[in-house]
């Protein structure tokens, strides 16, 4: 897709987040409006994949009124139902492939037209679906994802009637939107880069939590990605391993990748560390829209400043990691007194 056309989505997407989240601080809003989008592209993805595994037993052209019938909202329940018996060893293969499964009545499709029906079992069935990507899906890997989702929470209604409601008004609206534009990973990742940056914006002197602004993640990316023992000979063709301690959304991260990609080069694992939550969150689910599979990837969710990622405690040389690359854009204004504790923290100590 073309640069102005994935700007356009970024846009638009950002039209319609502007339009519903009526008085729901923009940060809040942030987290529902991201996670269906997170959502949207999983669910693309694996059916993309289903289609691919299951080649001609996947009932693509099933006509839309003998699903109706059936009652069922997309053709991978339809092979769900009539072969139970594979299932398991259909999300076995799954899991190795693209390394998740999503159950078909979680799928964005599924989603989508509970929400244009205004189905009352949207808000129940969207948390299911949640909590199993949480605690099934991924493994333990991604475990607590959507911690910061509350689907309850009053700031979508009073009532859980009126909650239902809302969220079917932003799915459908965000389903509208997208509808047009491609669902590959540059174009759904560079959207959620956009959106990401909007709401920073918006943010105020929070934005630095989590998002590097682009004009600055593009020059300390160009930097790094240079021989640091002679840069004149341009881009590294490689580096194994990149690490951010201050990660927040991730982005600075994905920059360093994509710099050193356009260049012909290749990037082996991304590490990053993130202290607030919501944003650790963010990162993990920044990086899968980008393309990237959880084993090209790690984010750690602790105080860099504590020193709290028992990867980076290693002392023994043989064991110890180390990267390539580091960068980092650390909350500068952040108040941060060291305590006693930290007087035997090896990286205070001075060297002889």
């Amino acid at each position: 897709m073309a640069l102005k056309d994935q700007q356009q989505l970024g846009k638009t997407l950002w039209n319609i987040a502007d339009d519903l989240r009526g008085a729901m601080n923009a940060d809040d809003f942030r987290d529902y409006m991201l996670s269906f989008l997170f959502l949207r592209y999983l669910s693309f993805n694996y059916e993309e994949s289903a289609k691919k595994e299951l080649g001609k037993d996947y009932p693509d052209d099933t006509p839309k009124d003998v699903m109706s019938k059936l009652k069922v909202e997309t053709p991978l329940e339809i092979w769900y139902n009539e072969n139970t018996a594979d299932v398991e060893d259909f999300e076995k293969q799954m899991r190795r492939k693209v390394h998740y499964v999503i159950k078909p009545q979680h799928l964005w499709s599924n989603i989508t037209e509970l929400a244009r029906t205004q189905n009352g079992e949207l808000l129940v069935t969207l948390e299911n679906g949640f909590r199993y990507i949480e605690n099934e899906s991924f493994a333990s890997t991604f475990q607590g994802l959507f911690s910061e989702i509350n689907l309850n929470s009053e700031k979508l209604g009073k009532t859980s009637t009126e909650r239902n409601k809302k969220l079917c008004i932003i799915i459908q609206k965000i389903a509208e939107g997208i509808a047009d534009f491609s669902a590959d990973s540059d174009t759904l990742g560079d959207a959620y880069e956009y959106l990401i940056g909007q709401f920073a914006a918006g943010s105020g002197k929070k934005a630095g939590e989590f998002y590097t602004p682009q004009q600055i993640s593009t020059i300390l990316s160009l930097i790094v990605i240079l021989d640091s023992q002679d840069p004149s000979t341009g881009p590294k063709p490689k580096l194994n391993k990149v690490l951010d301690i201050t990660c927040g959304s991730g982005s600075l991260l994905l920059n360093v990748r994509t710099r050193i990609t356009q260049n012909g080069g290749s990037i082996g694992k991304i590490f990053g560390q993130e202290l607030n939550i919501t944003t650790y969150n963010l990162a993990r689910m920044n990086m899968l829209l980008h393309g990237m599979k959880d084993t090209e990837f790690e984010i750690f969710h602790g105080d860099t400043l504590l020193n709290q990622w028992d990867m980076l405690n290693e002392m023994n040389p043989s064991k110890k990691i180390e990267f390539d690359a580091v960068v980092s854009n650390p909350p500068f204004s952040l108040r941060w007194e060291p305590n006693d504790t930290l007087a035997d923290d090896f990286r205070l100590k001075t060297m002889d």
